[in-house]
């Protein structure tokens, strides 16, 4: 395969993901605000209006993503297919699907088109919608069992994979290195679960032994994310440029460090620019001794 050629098909693949993530910028920027205002630790905090954060990040914000992605590949009745089969995705799982939805989407609209492309020169007159109706309807079923069953255990047992490099990472004494799972691992949404599940237990460790921690300081940086927006802000296009100050707000203020991941998945390649950043703040943290209790 020519350089050439890999480059068409990564910037294929980035502007396929942006087309799924974009549409739905505006619900990640009304979520990172809502989270911001009202968690516990947000600048209003209110336990009643924070019990949005949880299902939105869970079902809504999957579903609208899982909904574009299967409208792209099949249109309206590909949107509904592509809706129902991340809902399969989203059950099947215990940590928020995007990853899944970005797959499942797509795939239910797919096998929706490619069923209509068999069947619509075969059905009598008088009965295309019954047939329209019933074939989304059994369609998007099946792919939803499939997506329950397959795609919601091999995108958690990724996150546990990573989980494990990151703790095999640390017990070899390379924490600087910890970036090139860490930051990948972010940007697909698995971040909660390599803090808790990872660094969350490290870092109590450490703070009961010395006062504080250094592992508190890696998943919650928010200097990777500030750079990709900020880089945005400058020479950002269309409704990327234009919703990055928003989102830059909302991550740097509000410490929402999900409002800048569907940037990078716009543009692949920007992960190394996140990865880089990432070792160069973990780096900087061990030379100057930064912890945190």
């Amino acid at each position: 395969m020519s350089s050439n050629t890999l480059k068409v098909g990564v910037q294929s693949f980035g502007r396929f993901l942006s087309g799924m993530v974009m549409p739905n910028i505006g619900a990640f920027i009304a979520w990172g605000l809502i989270t911001a205002l009202f968690i516990p630790t947000g600048w209003l905090p209110n336990e009643t209006l924070a019990s949005l954060v949880g299902p939105m990040i869970t079902y809504l914000l999957p579903l609208l993503i899982g909904y574009t992605g299967g409208k792209m590949v099949g249109g309206d009745r590909g949107a509904v297919a592509g809706a129902v089969t991340t809902m399969g995705v989203i059950v099947g799982s215990d940590i928020p699907m995007f990853m899944g939805a970005m797959i499942a989407g797509p795939l239910g609209g797919l096998a929706v088109i490619k069923f209509d492309q068999k069947v619509q020169d075969k059905i009598k007159p008088g009965f295309e919608m019954l047939v329209n109706n019933f074939s989304l309807g059994i369609n998007s079923m099946l792919a939803a069992i499939i997506a329950y069953v397959v795609v919601g255990p091999v995108v958690s047992a990724i996150t546990k994979a990573l989980a494990a490099g990151v703790g095999w990472i640390v017990d070899m004494s390379l924490l600087p290195l910890v970036s090139i799972i860490v930051e990948p691992a972010k940007i697909l949404f698995l971040n909660n679960a390599i803090n808790h599940g990872v660094f969350t237990p490290l870092g109590a460790e450490q703070a009961a032994k010395i006062g504080a921690s250094i592992y508190y300081l890696i998943e919650t940086n928010p200097g990777p994310g500030l750079g990709i927006l900020l880089a945005y802000m400058v020479v950002g296009k269309g409704m990327a440029q234009k919703s990055a100050y928003g989102a830059t707000i909302i991550h740097f203020f509000g410490g929402i460090h999900e409002i800048y991941f569907p940037y990078i998945l716009m543009k692949p390649r920007l992960i190394i620019a996140v990865i880089a950043a990432g070792m160069v703040g973990v780096g900087f943290n061990m030379f100057t001794g930064n912890a945190l209790v």
